[in-house]
């Protein structure tokens, strides 16, 4: 029986509260633009951190799980550290050594990237130009689309052939079939043999907007260096990576004369190191762009505050007059509070209708990774009930408090 008159209580509450927004309609709605803005804005700025951090993790792994990144520069905490004259620690007698003296390499790929100035008739373009091996294609799983890898004889005759990311294709070719055309970089001309497939960005460096050519022609003919950028190594499997590490940092230690007390002027990564990395760096920018959002509830609800203490003013009468037919402080307290919270889920439920549709748009039109999930929903819709409720406290208390005498004296 209590329970049943505590139900007919709370719906005559419900009643009464959606009586009083109706009979404000504009009020009502510009009262919830806070909330809609605020949780539509969490759920899409959530929904992209965690599309940009599942797409960059698949690109990743896409490459394979065994690989390790062999980088000049002795490692520190907090990140990596050139010392002086590191930068030209990897030497070609280093790439001999990792691939006589080792037991758990598949591959060893050296490497020599850095940026320089591509032209094709009338297009300039700045892009990254990596100087590389023809087992690169396997290794890094870059695949040609059109056309061909440059060859071993190719690399040992530093022959003048380019491989093309996509992005080069379309800004310095303007689309057209590039194979066989001439380009410059930095002044050297150079035949393209090749199209490699689209593989997107992954953090700052995008696989797209890069030319390929052999590891020679960058060294002696490009950039004039006796050093390599990096190694990339292919471990055996995935399970030898651990023991692959220790190998290649026992070779290179030996390799570069270091005692005990020296520390390595080289840094040895390997793909869960960057994936762990990449993964961090997109859920704190996640977490910033939410909190950002976040401020739009704050606002929301104190715009519902600001709203629900002008209807308390408003209605300082009706309130009298309810308590003088027998209404309790609880009936009054519940009244605007059922109405603030209202306004709140209300502005919750099209804020979330609203977040999906922006990051269904970005996906389709501005082709963005977003992933929306469950987890941001509830999230947005509890903190949208949560708003509603402790800014609905203050005037719904206030309301419960008028003295009905006083109230019903009201003008």
């Amino acid at each position: 029986m209590v329970q049943k008159k505590t139900y007919m209580e709370f719906n005559e509450s419900l009643r009464i509260a959606f009586s009083s927004l109706a009979a404000n309609k504009m009020r009502a709605t510009l009262t919830m633009l806070g909330i809609i803005i605020g949780v539509a804005a969490v759920i899409t700025m959530v929904g992209l951190g965690s599309g940009a951090q599942k797409a960059i993790a698949d690109r990743i792994q896409s490459m394979g799980s065994n690989l390790l990144f062999i980088r000049p520069g002795s490692s520190r905490s907090g990140g990596i550290h050139m010392g002086e004259g590191s930068r030209t620690t990897l030497k070609e007698e280093d790439l001999y050594a990792l691939r006589s003296k080792n037991k758990y390499l598949a591959f060893v790929l050296p490497e020599f990237s850095r940026n320089a100035q591509m032209q094709y008739e009338n297009q300039n373009r700045n892009a990254s130009v990596v100087g590389t091996t023809p087992e690169y294609e396997s290794v890094r799983n870059m695949p040609v689309e059109k056309g061909r890898y440059f060859t071993e004889e190719e690399v040992r005759t530093s022959a003048r052939v380019a491989v093309i990311g996509s992005d080069i294709l379309e800004n310095l070719f303007q689309g057209s079939d590039a194979i066989g055309k001439t380009m410059k970089v930095n002044q050297d001309n150079f035949t393209v043999v090749g199209v490699l497939e689209p593989k997107g960005q992954v953090g700052w460096r995008n696989q797209d907007d890069e030319i390929l050519i052999p590891i020679t022609t960058a060294q002696k003919r490009v950039f004039g260096a006796d050093y390599y950028t990096g190694i990339t190594v292919k471990v055996i499997h995935e399970s030898k990576v651990t023991e692959a590490v220790i190998e290649v940092e026992k070779i290179l230690r030996r390799q570069h004369r270091l005692s005990r007390e020296q520390d390595n002027d080289f840094t040895i990564r390997n793909q869960s190191d960057v994936i762990t990395t990449f993964q961090e760096t997109n859920r704190s920018f996640g977490f910033l762009l939410a909190a950002i959002a976040g401020v739009s509830l704050l606002v929301g609800g104190i715009g519902i505050m600001n709203i629900m203490l002008v209807s308390v003013t408003e209605r300082t009468r009706e309130i009298g007059i309810r308590k003088a037919i027998g209404a309790r402080k609880r009936d009054i307290l519940m009244q605007f509070l059922v109405e603030s919270t209202a306004l709140s889920l209300s502005g919750g439920i099209i804020g979330i209708l609203l977040g999906i549709i922006l990051s269904w748009g970005l996906a389709t039109w501005a082709h963005w990774n977003t992933l929306v999930s469950i987890s941001s929903i509830v999230l947005s819709f509890g903190f949208a009930t949560i708003v509603g409720l402790f800014f609905g406290i203050y005037p719904a208390r206030k309301a419960s408090m008028l003295d009905p005498i006083i109230a019903l004296r009201y003008e």
